[in-house]
């Protein structure tokens, strides 16, 4: 206790009205977010693609779709420490820089299954610029407005929506278009982002290793709770985000432009729908927003389980879905926020949305393997059913009794 407030009393935390410079940081650091999260899933549009002219099994292809997800996820942890050490002013313009290198390097390895694979690999640098943007956005918001701004800045995950939808329509135009318009639009955001983000001027720079810091983090209990809770909540949006294409070709046999147009439909309710979580965490407890959203999420993927048809069954409950899973991963930020020190928030994010993200690495070779071996996805949609109820119960029964200081002027995360 001594030592948390101590870590309050060294970065005290913005208050009153979020300034005009809290706002331009949020607004680059969103787009950022967003773009790297496209180059980031870059390959799952176009999985079918390499799926019918590479000749890969069901496992493959979703091995091909997770790699970048892995990386992307284990990635935050380092990410996320060295924004707490260098800060974002610095982190974001390089990650999103050396974001542009794999991209490109998508279009000769295009023929070669393992050049994919080792390219997805470096891919997944795309994907640590979340562990990146919330200690930034965090530090610039007052207490009572963290909440709104934290799912504000995760609306630029609708980057897979983005990617969903139009990855395999440019791609009509030219294979290599794809590679080229989102390394295109790297270059011009690394540039501008280098110019418009900035630290918070009250920003403590941590004098101790990467690994001490960590090491902290790591020991706090509610660093592995919230881990818990956002593995299911983001890590389900990551999986279906990546692997929804995937399965409704498959399951409803649709082309590759509709399945995807479908998988970024579902990808927007869940960036609309986790500034909401957000809001509402500043009004309720998060905990109960959590377990709420956490429940739909789970009643929903029981139905679909049942395999209905896609119009109007399927649709509605894949929507509902998403709109528990947006919600959820808004509300586990809005918890995390409150209960973390201002010079630890990059460090317990990276790991927070790291196992988020591996949340989602694991369940499309669950329902790849699932498919290959029993021809159904029922299993899959139950499994995760039972996760997400679990993390209904222990949101209610345990994150619930954690003090709220939504109007207090400490710093958190």
């Amino acid at each position: 206790m001594t030592r948390r407030v101590e870590a309050v009393k060294q970065s005290p935390a913005p208050t009153g009205r979020p300034s005009a410079a809290a706002y331009r940081n949020l607004v680059v650091a969103t787009i950022g977010f967003g773009l790297t999260f496209w180059a980031w899933n870059l390959i799952a549009p176009l999985s079918g693609d390499y799926k019918e002219r590479l000749g890969l099994s069901s496992f493959e292809q979703s091995l091909l779709v997770a790699v970048p997800v892995l990386v992307g996820s284990l990635g935050r942890i380092a990410a996320g420490a060295l924004t707490d050490k260098y800060g974002a002013r610095l982190m974001f313009p390089l990650v999103s820089a050396l974001t542009i290198v794999p991209v490109l390097l998508l279009i000769p390895a295009r023929s070669s299954y393992g050049a994919v694979l080792a390219v997805g690999f470096l891919l997944g640098l795309g994907g640590t610029t979340f562990a990146i943007g919330i200690p930034l956005v965090n530090s610039w918001f007052p207490p009572s407005d963290r909440g709104l701004a934290l799912g504000v800045f995760g609306m630029g995950m609708g980057g897979v929506a983005l990617s969903g939808y139009f990855t395999p329509r440019i791609a009509q135009h030219g294979d290599n278009l794809p590679f080229l318009v989102v390394a295109g639009a790297l270059v011009v955001y690394a540039a501008l982002a280098a110019v418009l983000i900035s630290d918070h001027p009250d920003r403590k720079v941590p004098t101790d290793s990467l690994g001490h810091r960590l090491g902290e983090a790591g020991r706090l209990r509610v660093t592995w709770e919230l881990s818990a809770l956002y593995a299911i909540g983001f890590g389900g949006i990551v999986a279906f985000g990546v692997y929804l294409p995937t399965y409704l070709k498959t399951w409803y046999d649709l082309s590759p432009t509709d399945a995807g147009t479908k998988a970024a439909g579902f990808a927007l309710v869940t960036v609309v729908f986790r500034p909401i979580g957000g809001w509402l965490s500043d009004h309720i407890h998060p905990a109960l927003v959590t377990s709420a959203a956490l429940g739909l999420a789970a009643l929903m993927a029981i139905i679909q389980a049942f395999d209905p048809k896609l119009a109007p069954g399927g649709t509605i409950a894949l929507l509902c879905m998403a709109a528990g899973l947006g919600t959820s991963s808004g509300s586990i930020f809005a918890l995390v926020s409150q209960v973390t020190p201002q010079p630890k928030v990059g460090s317990v994010t990276g790991i927070v949305g790291a196992m988020g993200g591996l949340g989602g690495f694991v369940p499309p070779l669950v329902m790849g393997a699932i498919y290959s071996a029993k021809g159904s996805y029922s299993i899959g949609f139950m499994l995760l059913s039972d996760l997400a109820l679990a993390g209904c119960v222990y949101a209610y029964g345990r994150m619930r009794n954690i003090q709220r200081d939504r109007r207090t002027p400490e710093p958190a995360v």
